[in-house]
């Protein structure tokens, strides 16, 4: 199915209903690109039924929903709409990693975290109370996503905020590259979306590295790990280029930091000598893991290494990628903006942003017409149409 842009779908079905956006204080940079791009879409587009009464409210010059969670000195909170939502088709964005906003409590300053970022999402569809149409939250980072599974006697956090959310009336749960997208089976009756971006890495990659070569013989696809293997095998097969992986030894004896430490990176796969090879994962946290994995490819005379990750989350800072890079571990970083980004990451000379908005604008704008995902969720494409503009 060839791609269109925003103006040019949706044209013949009527909205599931008057749209509305809220972007919690987390998401509020995100939420206004998207808030734009939407905007900006349906003030072009010539809807069929334009002037029908059905459409009123359909092309606005804004449709972000005014939100408020304000706190007590305690440090508890409550949220609030300022707008009507009765009757509309509500679309909450919410960044559980945004590290950067603080709350009082008790005279001290309080960074917040994720458990908060979740509760607050919960205030505002308390505060909603049942009188929107429909309710959907893209949350870009899936809440406790790293808890989806039980190896002992452990609770387990995902799967419980999935039920609760839809318990609470959410109907559509939107995430992106969630660790095990297995943990839907917690909510089966209802929707839930776990989107890869890599059609957004492969036009960052390019960005990044004008010169990249699509060849199987100067590029190759590499997994840090077997849980990021699906992820560069879908890679490498709509690139036409191979994949190789690595698999961690562990100390199972020993626990450090609530997990069993790395004895030894193995590498599986073909001679790497003089080929670009694109490291893929879902997130960066402290970065040791895809750091040892990059100076592994190095030693085995790769040329380029690039590094890809839907969330940069850089737990540790800044200081071990840019002694990497400075070393020459590897040539450049791309991740997404669907978390939170301090200025000094976007200031970086290895690190490439990808700008994920239009995409979210456009699963919104989609889903708002109750139309098929399905062309946006698979954008393989997408994909060969961008690589074949770029060969021409």
């Amino acid at each position: 199915m060839e791609f269109q842009t925003g103006y040019e779908r949706n044209l013949e079905t009527i909205p599931v209903g008057d749209l509305g956006i809220i972007a919690l204080k987390s998401c509020e940079d995100l939420g206004r690109k998207i808030n734009g791009h939407i905007v900006n879409w349906r003030s072009e587009r010539v809807h069929e039924h334009q002037g029908s009464p059905l459409l009123q409210g359909y092309d606005k010059p804004s449709y972000l929903v005014n939100t408020d969670v304000p706190r007590f000195g305690s440090g508890e909170a409550k949220g609030q709409i300022n707008d009507s939502v009765r009757g509309k088709d509500i679309y909450i964005l919410v960044d559980v990693c945004n590290y950067s906003l603080t709350y009082s409590l008790f005279g001290c300053t309080n960074r917040m975290s994720p458990d908060d970022h979740y509760q607050d999402l919960k205030r505002i569809i308390a505060a909603i109370g049942g009188k929107a149409r429909r309710v959907n939250v893209i949350m870009p980072f899936l809440y406790e996503s790293r808890q989806f599974t039980r190896s002992g006697r452990e609770s387990l956090d995902c799967g419980l905020a999935l039920q609760e959310l839809v318990k609470m009336g959410v109907e559509n749960i939107i995430t992106f590259d969630a660790h095990d997208p297995r943990v839907q089976n917690a909510i089966p009756l209802h929707g839930f979306e776990t989107i890869l971006p890599i059609y957004q890495f492969i036009k960052g990659l390019f960005r990044a590295v004008p010169d990249l070569k699509i060849d199987p013989d100067r590029l190759m696809i590499i997994s840090p790990d077997e849980g990021s293997a699906s992820r560069a095998i879908y890679m490498a097969n709509v690139l036409g280029v191979d994949m190789g992986m690595f698999y961690k030894r562990r100390d199972y004896a020993r626990m450090v930091n609530g997990k069993h430490p790395v004895v030894a990176h193995e590498f599986l796969g073909r001679d790497l000598s003089g080929k670009d090879v694109v490291l893929i994962d879902d997130m960066i946290v402290t970065g040791d893991s895809m750091i040892e994995a990059a100076r592994h490819l190095k030693k085995r005379d790769a040329n380029r290494v690039l590094l890809c990750s839907t969330f940069g989350l850089f737990t540790q800072g800044f200081d071990k990628f840019d002694s990497a890079y400075e070393e020459g571990i590897f040539d450049a970083l791309v991740t997404t903006n669907l978390v939170y980004q301090p200025p000094e990451l976007l200031s970086k000379p290895w690190y490439t942003c990808c700008d994920l908005s239009k995409y979210i604008a456009l699963v919104i704008d989609t889903l708002n017409h109750d139309g098929s995902v399905s062309d946006l969720l698979t954008p393989t494409g997408r994909i060969h149409k961008f690589l074949e503009n770029h060969k021409n």
